[in-house]
């Protein structure tokens, strides 16, 4: 096969028009007829790869160029050597000696000006930009037209920041290779570091590469905790070099992620497959391009035969990359421009209009330009190196993002098969040691937070508490594993907070911890695992208030209670008058049947059946309010009603030693120094408050409700409160840990576990009220339904007794009106009411119309 293919070559290329004996048939009677009508000139790298295809296909360029139409251009090449001190010089000399229309090279817009402020000569004469990256740079009448066909930096940036925040990378490390020439390396950093900050990422660390250095600077950055390395800019050389020393070096390992920008990874389809073999898992940022157009295709083919011939020795890779289309595109763009502006008297000036009014199709995309660079919307592949080649994983643009809502598959370096964390614990700790030192307090006053115990029989410390469990239960919800273990610590807590920050002895602190402004300058903090504010404990005693069974209910409720019962008394004398001698007297009888009837202890007995309806409920109503009654005022006399010291900043106050407490009080409440005293365990209170040592303890509101739980008879929260940040870790500056573990954090308070660990240190057998704030006192509420029910009955028998004797009334006047005689029959003390009416011969009796007399 390897026989038959330049055969057929040889075969196609006088149809293709790339056979020199087809071509020179008809350029040489164009050339007689027409002869050079301009010259583009050319600055590459013909020492990098880059260069060698911007060469080639430049040419490529100018030769469909000539051949599309009879004048012809020429294409004059200089070599800059990847040195912006050399391309000036060149830029110089072919503007000198060839006389060109237009300059077409890898010239970033600060070299553009340099040359400039040398020779002015180059003002009038436009130059293309091929440099990877394109800034908009304001145009100046002292400065050449420059135009960029690089991509937008901008967009780069923000494909790569997307990236690193689709993984929640938190901190990443630049790379960029160090050279002579005059880059972007600084703006780009720049672009990168805006970018990052919008997905809660930030450049930990940068660094400058030289070919001679990379081992060196490797040894440094594998000593740091990050693990996210973005080769932000180079050759395609220098990254064959890199990923070929950080393989020896252990660094293409599991944990590791490596992100190449577009300059490198557009570089992809020129690499051999030997050169894949130490990048596998790298990540890339690809410009994405049509490579099945027909157009395309011719080019890729013209393109691998001329690189083969000036280049035979990389003939196994001589594919086009992004970078060749790019300079091909920009040579046609300038080409066309050229012949349109023969013949005009201003020749500068409408060559640079026409190409800044191009608008076609070229082989990298639609060419349209805006202020100097390109107008389309650039679309990036998502690359990922697997093999002998690599694979898309995704596309990104601007106004889409992601196409699809997961990247992926990929193959990450050491074949993990989840993405990395990014950072490693223990890189910064040094070789010798392997797990993060978390400091504890040892010397705290609540040993339900951290208790510190020393095992002689097995010589080991063993730590537990509140505190501890939270963290080891957060550790086992991180999705990696995070070796570590627990220091006591004998300072205080601000000086274990220093200690973290200093990071010699300590990488993190865990316990009982308040989250506190001035600590931020030192140490950064997890979410708070449990809130916490500033309260006073006080010895308290019953008040013993003379009329204190008054606080029980509260006015309303009492006055509702005194209406109702003297409403219900008068509804039951009303109906019982009349029949029931007891209730002959008026006034007296119904006052002291409602006083009575509330004790159950009433004497007069009832006839009417009437009357036992309205009771019965009143009487279910007086046994729920007394026995409520007795219940309040129980409690109320045991427990809440406690008589408070008064308590200001000459009173003795105590608080932990080792915590902030101390200090706070003096510095931020005006307590004197000397009034401050500082207890050492929370067994020490009880006896400091016996012995007037103190008049009262200032705690945080966890300490507070442990201490209330131990100590709960005589001593209560009092005072006002004063709202903290709650109990947190403690992690250095910039700590990667701190995001993890307070999604952790919230985790467990979400799923209901964190509530249940503070169940187990606040129990108590104690009476839950502890709080002087709370008012016992009942009103209507409880009882609004109940009271409801029992004022409706009364209401309604009160209604039906009225109306009865409205109409007895009726009866009677009628009698009377009548001339009609009532004679009773039988006396009154025999306690009968038989009447009669007599009308004529007609007798009314008892038995017939009693409601009458």
């Amino acid at each position: 096969m390897a026989r038959v293919l330049p055969f057929l070559v040889a075969i196609l290329l006088p149809y293709m028009g790339l056979s020199k004996a087809g071509a020179n048939g008809r350029d040489d009677n164009c050339t007689k007829s027409h002869p050079l009508i301009g010259s583009i000139g050319a600055i590459v790298d013909l020492g990098s790869r880059v260069g060698k295809e911007q060469k080639i296909a430049m040419e490529i360029a100018i030769t469909d160029s000539n051949k599309s139409s009879c004048p012809k251009l020429a294409l004059p090449v200089r070599d800059s050597s990847g040195s912006s001190a050399r391309a000036a010089s060149a830029v110089l000399n072919i503007v000198k000696n060839e006389q060109v229309q237009a300059i077409i090279g890898t010239l970033t817009s600060s070299l553009v000006e340099q040359i400039s402020e040398i020779d002015n000569s180059t003002k009038d004469i436009p130059i293309i930009s091929l440099a990877p990256f394109a800034m908009y740079t304001p145009w100046s009448p002292q400065l050449p037209p420059l135009i960029h066909m690089g991509s937008n930096i901008s967009l780069a940036t923000r494909c790569i920041a997307a990236v690193v925040g689709h993984f929640r990378w938190r901190k990443v490390t630049a790379i960029y290779e160090q050279n002579n020439r005059l880059s972007t390396e600084c703006c780009f950093l720049t672009h990168l570091s805006d970018s990052l900050q919008v997905v809660d990422s930030v450049i930990d660390h940068h660094s400058s590469f030289s070919r001679t250095a990379i081992e060196e600077e490797l040894k440094k950055l594998k000593g740091k905790s990050n693990r996210v390395f973005i080769l932000t800019q180079s050759s395609i050389e220098f990254a064959v070099l890199l990923f070929d020393k950080a393989k020896q070096m252990g660094m293409m390992r599991k944990g590791y992620v490596w992100i190449v920008s577009n300059e490198i990874a557009n570089l992809f389809d020129s690499v051999d497959s030997q050169s894949f073999s130490t990048m596998q898992g790298v990540i890339g940022i690809k410009t994405d391009y049509i490579d099945s157009s027909k157009s395309f295709r011719e080019f890729k083919l013209k393109f691998r035969h001329k690189y083969r011939i000036a280049y035979p020795e990389e003939e196994e890779f001589s594919n086009p990359s992004f970078f060749a289309l790019q300079a091909y595109d920009a040579t046609w763009v300038v080409a066309k421009a050229i012949e349109k502006s023969q013949g005009r008297t201003n020749r500068e000036k409408f060559l640079t209009t026409n190409i800044h009014s191009t608008n076609s199709k070229g082989l990298t995309g639609e060419i349209t330009f805006k202020r100097g660079t390109l107008l389309k919307e650039e679309t990036f592949q998502i690359i990922n190196v697997v093999g002998k080649s690599y694979n898309a994983i995704a596309l990104w643009s601007l106004n889409s993002g992601f196409s699809v809502g997961e990247i992926g598959p990929i193959y990450w370096p050491g074949g993990m098969q989840k993405a990395p964390k990014g950072w490693n614990s223990t890189a910064s700790l040094g070789n010798e040691r392997k797990e993060m030192r978390i400091g504890i307090p040892a010397k705290g006053a609540f040993e339900q937070f951290v208790r510190v115990d020393y095992d002689h029989n097995l010589n080991r410390t063993n730590v537990t508490g509140f505190s501890v469990y939270v963290f080891e239960k957060v550790v086992r919800r991180l999705p990696y594993h995070l070796p570590y273990i627990f220091v006591p610590f004998n300072g205080s807590y601000d000086e274990l907070v220093e200690q973290v920050y200093n990071k010699k002895t300590l990488d993190a602190a865990v316990g009982d911890t308040s989250i506190m402004a001035k600590r931020y300058r030192f140490a950064d903090f997890s979410q708070p695992y449990l809130d916490s504010r500033l309260v006073m404990v006080v010895p308290a005693k019953p008040a013993g208030e003379k009329l204190h069974f008054t606080k029980v209910f509260k006015k309303e409720m009492w006055a509702t209670l005194g209406a109702l019962s003297v409403f219900i008394g008068f509804v039951v004398w009303l109906i019982e008058r009349t029949e029931n001698p007891d209730f002959e007297n008026h006034l007296g009888a119904m006052l002291w049947f409602s006083v009575t009837v509330l004790f159950s202890v009433q004497k007069e007995a009832l006839r009417s059946n009437l009357a036992r309806i309205v009771l019965a409920p009143w009487f279910f109503a007086i046994l729920i309010v007394g026995a409520s009654f007795s219940a309040i005022l129980s409690s109320t006399s045991t427990v809440s009603q406690l008589k408070q010291p008064v308590i200001d900043q000459n009173s003795m106050v105590g608080c932990d030693r080792n915590s902030f407490i101390c200090s706070h009080l003096v510095d931020e409440l005006n307590f004197k120094q000397v009034n401050v005293k500082e207890i050492d365990s929370i067994d020490d209170y009880p006896e400091a408050f016996k012995t007037k040592y103190i008049a009262a303890a200032f705690f945080v509101e966890p300490h507070a409700k442990v201490f209330l739980a131990k100590y709960c008879e005589g001593y209560t929260m009092a005072g006002p409160t004063y709202q903290l940040g709650g109990f947190g870790f403690v992690f250095p500056k910039g700590s990667p840990l701190v995001n993890d573990i307070s999604e952790a954090i919230l985790q467990l308070s979400e799923n209901g576990e964190l509530n249940e660990l503070e169940k187990g240190i606040f129990s108590s057998n104690c009476s839950s009220s502890n709080d002087l704030d709370q008012d016992p006192s009942l009103g209507l509420g409880p009882f609004s339904g109940l009271f409801s029910i029992t004022g409706g009955i009364a209401l309604s028998a009160f209604l039906i007794t009225m109306f009865r004797q409205l109409r007895n009334r009726r009866r009677v006047s009628s009698c009377l009106d009548s001339t009609t005689t009532i004679e009773e029959i039988g006396p009154p003390s025999s306690g009968l009411s038989d009447c009669q009416c007599e009308r004529g011969n007609s007798t009314l009796k008892k038995d017939t119309q009693l409601e009458m007399c």
